[in-house]
């Protein structure tokens, strides 16, 4: 096989691990394959908790340092990965294109590698790291990121951006030629038809018959997530739903103490980090999923998906906060969509009921048509094989 059919990937996160990067570089990383190409991805070691892995790719994995959530977060922990994978990238095999992941530590020292080898490489930007900085940084910290962030996407053949803001972002940073593909769903994974957690489970956690809102993801500042508890203990007398919580983030345990603080702990249940066909069994029987960004940190343009995932398995979103899904959750009838302030979730979660067989299918209709992971990383995959060949 040519150099040009060998395709590296690296990334700090990457399948089994739970979360929207790794099932949108899996998704990547299939499609290349499917396109005759071979894949290498540099990697980390598989988290505490994840289930398997990936078997269907040539997967280096190197060991790091996670925080106490599991997460590959901080600078002392992307260094872990950093260096390593930059020795590897040095000595390595040549491949005849390179698509990395944040954070900007990571491109920065993949542009060098690759100035060395005089390997082209494809920044990806799911996000803006320097405006999200802003928000808890000091200027200094965030003048540094900017620096490096722009140092990674100047040196890129192409920058693949998930979205208008971030693609204009990146730009102004210095990019050269920027492709938008907005994130999509795994629409395999995530479907109408499958089972939903069975009444044992559900007896369990003490949720019996009653309908539940379920919250599948990261729990940090950026999201606000606590929001949802702090919405339920208005309308608690009101509607019936319990509040599910999978995943895990840094705001985790202050969402479990505010349901105990707010009276409602009987009625929210953390029950951790779960795989992507549990995740999917859970919102499959959900009147709702929770969604919801924290404004003015830095992310008011992003497009969460854990809309896409719940739309997938046709279940509604109920969202609070600003960005595009917005006007896509209005226009589509979608769910609910409202500012994030606790008391207007409250009203619109009174009108939040359980939806037919015909209006479920109709949201997954929405995502297959608009917003299929295969999709997606299919256009990624052509614009790697379009940036090994020069264009």
């Amino acid at each position: 096989m040519s150099r040009r059919g060998f395709v590296r990937i690296v990334s700090r996160i990457f399948p089994p691990e739970a979360g929207a990067a790794p099932l949108r570089l899996g998704g990547v990383a299939d499609a290349v394959a499917r396109s005759g190409a071979r894949v290498e991805v540099i990697t980390t070691t598989v988290p505490p908790g994840a289930a398997g892995e990936d078997e269907a790719h040539d997967v280096r994995r190197i060991p790091v340092v996670r925080d106490k959530d599991g997460y590959v977060k901080g600078y002392v922990s992307y260094l872990s990965f950093d260096i390593p994978a930059f020795v590897r990238q040095l000595v390595g095999p040549r491949p005849g294109i390179v698509l990395v992941e944040p954070p900007p530590t990571t491109a920065a020292l993949t542009r060098i590698a690759c100035a060395v080898r005089a390997v082209p490489y494809v920044a990806y930007a799911p996000d803006v790291w320097s405006e999200a900085a802003r928000a808890f940084a000091p200027g200094i910290v965030v003048a540094a990121l900017r620096a490096m962030e722009s140092f990674g996407y100047r040196g890129a053949r192409r920058v693949i951006a998930i979205s208008d803001d971030v693609a204009a972002t990146a730009r102004g940073m210095g990019a050269r030629r920027v492709d938008v593909v907005p994130n999509g769903i795994d629409t395999d994974v995530f479907t109408v038809d499958g089972p939903e957690i069975d009444a044992v489970r559900r007896d369990e956690l003490g949720i019996g018959d009653a309908p539940y809102v379920v919250y599948a993801g990261t729990a940090s500042q950026w999201q606000g997530a606590g929001i949802f508890v702090e919405a339920l203990a208005r309308v608690r007398d009101d509607v019936p739903h319990h509040l599910v919580f999978l995943g895990k983030g840094s705001e985790w345990d202050s969402i479990g103490e505010a349901s105990y603080r707010l009276g409602i702990a009987d009625r929210v249940h953390m029950l951790g980090t779960v795989p992507p066909a549990e995740a999917a069994a859970w919102t499959r029987g959900a009147a709702a999923s929770a969604v919801s960004l924290r404004p003015g940190v830095g992310y008011d343009f992003a497009y969460p998906t854990k809309i896409l995932s719940s739309l997938a398995c046709g279940t509604p979103v109920l969202y609070a906060g600003p960005g595009p899904a917005v006007s896509d959750i209005r226009a589509a009838d979608l769910g609910w969509a409202c500012d994030y302030d606790a008391d207007a979730l409250a009203q619109v979660w009174r009108g939040v009921s359980q939806r037919d067989a015909t209006q479920r299918q109709r949201v997954r209709e929405w995502v297959e048509t608009h917003r299929s992971l295969r999709a997606s990383a299919t256009r990624v995959a052509e614009i790697l094989r379009d940036a090994a060949s020069g264009e």
